[in-house]
C-alpha cells in the first residue's frame, strides 16, 4: 500500500504516510513501534502494514473525543466513543487488527504499558506545549540508539515547534532527517561540535515555513481565506 489508507479519515497526507512507511520499512525483526494518537486509525494502518510482520505495534489513544483536530481541544466522550469504534472498524476492514495492541489512556498514563526500548515511536497526540513537550521527553528516553522518531505538526502547531525547539533541535542526541509537509524524521544519534550545530540551522531553517503556517491557519481562522489547515 502506497499513500494514506482511503476512507479512514484523519490528516495524514498521502506523502506523509509515505514517509512513515519507509521508516516501519526500515525496521529490524522482533521491532517494537509506539503510536501516541491513533485517532480513526489512519496512520496506525500505515505503520502495522509496514513494519515487519513480527513486530509489537502499540497504538496508544484515550479516545475522549479531545485534541482530534485543530481547535478541537475539550474532551467529547460521545464523540470519543465514536471514534474508537471507527478506529477498530479501519482496522478490521484492512486486516490490522491483529498486529495492533491497543491502549485506551492518555500518552504519559500509557509509560508503564509497553516494557522495553522501543524502536520507533510516532508522536501525534495532544498538540498544545505541555503534552507534546512530555511525550517528546518521556517517550523519547524510551527510544532506542538508532530508532526512529517521527513528529506531525512540527513546524505547524505552535504548541508542538515549541517543544521541538525545547528539547529536540537545539539537543545533541536527534538528528533530524527531513520532513514531509508537517512530519518531521529524527534518528536517535549522538551529535557533538559542527555537526550539532548543522542539526540544529537545518531546523532553524524551517522557521519560515512555519511562519507561513501561521498566517495561514489565522486567515482560516478569520474566515477570510478558505482550504485545508495546513499539514
Amino acid at each position: 500500500m502506497t499513500g494514506a489508507p482511503a476512507g479512514v479519515e484523519g490528516w495524514l497526507t498521502d506523502a506523509q504516510a509515505d514517509r512513515l512507511a519507509a521508516a516501519a520499512r526500515r525496521l529490524g525483526p522482533g521491532a517494537r513501534v509506539v503510536e501516541i494518537g491513533s485517532f480513526r486509525g489512519r496512520s496506525t494502518i500505515v505503520l502495522a502494514g509496514a513494519a515487519p510482520a513480527d513486530a509489537e505495534v502499540v497504538a496508544i489513544d484515550p479516545h475522549l473525543g479531545s485534541d482530534r483536530g485543530p481547535q478541537e481541544i475539550a474532551a467529547r466522550p460521545g464523540l470519543g466513543e465514536a471514534d474508537l469504534a471507527a478506529f477498530r472498524a479501519n482496522l478490521e476492514r484492512f486486516g490490522m487488527a491483529a498486529r495492533v495492541r491497543h491502549v485506551r489512556a492518555p500518552s504519559q498514563a500509557a509509560l508503564a504499558a509497553v516494557a522495553g526500548p522501543v524502536d520507533l515511536l510516532y508522536v501525534d497526540g495532544a498538540h498544545r506545549y505541555g503534552p507534546a513537550r512530555a511525550d517528546l521527553e518521556r517517550w523519547g528516553a524510551r527510544v532506542r540508539a538508532g530508532g526512529a522518531l517521527l513528529v506531525h505538526d512540527a513546524f505547524s502547531s505552535v504548541g508542538v515547534t515549541l517543544a521541538l525547539l525545547r528539547g529536540v533541535a537545539f539537543g545533541g542526541e536527534w538528528r533530524y532527517r527531513g520532513r514531509a509537509g508537517s512530519l518531521a524524521e529524527y534518528v536517535r544519534e549522538p551529535l557533538s561540535g559542527p555537526a550539532r550545530a548543522r542539526n540544529a540551522a537545518v531546523q532553524v531553517a524551517q522557521l519560515p515555513w512555519f511562519a507561513r503556517n501561521l498566517v495561514v491557519k489565522g486567515l482560516i481562522a478569520a474566515r477570510l481565506r478558505s482550504g485545508p489547515w495546513p499539514y
